[in-house]
């Protein structure tokens, strides 16, 4: 019980430095659009992002399961600190491009990839068997928290102080958070002794694992392709369709977007709360199913802020669950000296299909379903009287299709053996 409340304090200082960071990280997204007025470039900082992420997870797991998980975590903070610092350097300077920030963004993505594992690892070697799932709720609560106040904070302290003041409180809570780690948290450590002839090597040593659990690895590829209908429309078309279809009112924009993040944290507190599922792989596709279907198909067929505010609520509130559901299957399947080298091709195969749903969205918003639903075909005349007519329609369609395809999807997994399987673990 001593190491869970180490934790608790673990978890609200990193929560406060993922705050600072998630403010940066919309502080700089405004400075690129004043900048360059262009949503393409807004969607290349994500894109530059996630790239690097994907490429180096798969790379890193026998480093994670051979180091210090303490250590891995404290540098990588410190290298986003360092890039963080860079920036407000720049600034003051008056040398600020945006290049440097696609830059900074890439180094981003390289120190998640060390950073998430490692802290995934870490926290299994803290917090009690039967508080994961409390703790895997914990964080999906102060993730989406985050989502909801970030924004609003940064466009304060960014109309108040410009980027400068934002950047300087992401420094001050990353150097509380670093002396919560440093100095309270102490996480045993069992590290292999496995040396590698090639990076290729490490890779193979989870796979490996993965072919004795089928189950875990058709999780992951079933996720990747969940990923990729999400962020084909959340993260590309969810803010131009609101605005195109509300006349471009800024307030029903703000509005759904705080039900999204309030659904996440009543989702994150449910998890938190409720005890261990039963049935961990059947709560991770059904919450899935649910989310398509209540947030997708409702948001492709909503026509006012009700429905949208509803839609996205009903989105976000089963992501928690999915979370926790994959999380306790794989602490519980997964031996300990290998878990960081398995967590980092589980990251590698689920958001390796992001970065191709980010670029993909926008382009089939503008130059497909936007155009074609300014046609006058059978099909559109059809289409319309599901989704209705005008500016958005188009994007609206994207959202029928992700709905039906990722409910699909989440209902034929349900219904593998293998994954059925990992019930029983």
């Amino acid at each position: 019980m001593e190491n869970f409340k180490k934790y608790i304090a673990l978890w609200l200082s990193q929560s406060i430095s993922q705050l600072g960071s998630s403010m940066t990280a919309f502080a700089l997204i405004l400075w690129t659009y004043e900048q360059t007025h262009s949503a393409f470039f807004i969607s290349i900082l994500s894109f530059c992002n996630y790239v690097p992420y994907v490429l180096i997870s798969i790379f890193v797991g026998s480093f994670i399961d051979s180091h210090r998980k303490k250590s891995v975590m404290l540098v990588s903070d410190c290298v986003v600190a360092m890039a963080s610092l860079f920036i407000l350097g720049l600034f003051i300077v008056g040398n600020l491009s945006v290049w440097h920030i696609y830059i900074i963004n890439m180094m981003v993505g390289v120190t998640t990839a060390f950073q998430q594992p490692a802290s995934f690892a870490a926290t299994a070697k803290i917090v009690p068997k039967s508080k994961l799932s409390n703790v895997s709720g914990m964080n999906s609560f102060s993730s989406n928290l985050i989502i909801v106040f970030s924004p609003m904070l940064a466009a304060v302290l960014f109309s108040v102080g410009g980027l400068p003041l934002i950047l300087l409180f992401d420094l001050f809570s990353f150097a509380a958070a670093f002396c919560v780690l440093l100095f309270l948290i102490c996480i045993p450590e069992q590290l292999t002794k496995e040396k590698f002839n090639s990076p290729f090597a490490e890779i193979m040593v989870g796979f490996h694992f993965l072919k004795t659990e089928k189950g875990i690895l058709y999780i992951m590829f079933t996720m990747a392709v969940i990923n990729f209908f999400s962020r084909l429309t959340y993260e590309n078309i969810l803010s131009p369709m609101i605005l195109a279809r509300s006349f471009e009112n800024n307030i029903v924009l703000g509005i759904v977007n705080a039900c999204m993040g309030v659904g996440g944290i009543m989702g994150g507190l449910l998890v938190s709360m409720k005890r261990e599922s039963r049935k961990k792989a059947t709560m991770i596709y059904v919450s899935a199913a649910l989310s398509f279907l209540l947030g997708d198909l409702t948001m492709a067929v909503g026509r006012n802020v009700i429905f949208w505010s509803f839609a996205a609520f009903a989105a976000s509130l089963p992501l928690p669950f999915i979370m926790a559901g994959q999380n306790l299957i794989l602490y519980k399947k997964v031996p300990e000296n290998i878990q960081g080298r398995v967590f980092a091709v589980k990251n590698a195969v689920q958001y390796s299909t992001i970065p191709l749903g980010i670029l993909l969205g926008g382009y089939l918003s503008d130059y497909v379903f936007e155009p074609f639903m300014s046609s006058s075909s059978d099909a559109v005349i059809l289409l319309e009287k599901v989704v209705g007519t005008g500016a958005g329609s188009g994007m609206a369609v994207m959202f029928l299709c992700t709905g039906i395809c990722g409910f699909a999807i989440s209902v034929f997994s349900l219904f593998c053996k293998e994954i059925q399987k990992l019930n029983d673990c």
